[in-house]
């Protein structure tokens, strides 16, 4: 394991119980929306390396992302 993620164990180990807990909630919720990411950001290479890539317009695309 890496020594950050150790160190950062050890000290919510110290804390309430209650405080765990919800630490721990909070870092499995973190794990899994990074784990959903990679995998739309897997399919998303897949369909360039694929050739399935089209050209976006990236100034529409801001405009139609902030409505």
């Amino acid at each position: 394991m890496i020594k950050t993620l150790e160190q950062a164990i050890a000290e919510v180990a110290a804390l309430p119980d209650a405080d765990q807990e919800q630490i721990g909630r909070q870092l499995l919720s973190h794990v899994e929306k990074l784990r959903g990411l990679r995998e739309e950001l897997d399919k998303g290479i897949s369909s360039l390396d694929a050739g399935k890539g089209s050209a976006v317009d990236i100034d529409e695309f801001i405009r139609n992302k902030s409505k």
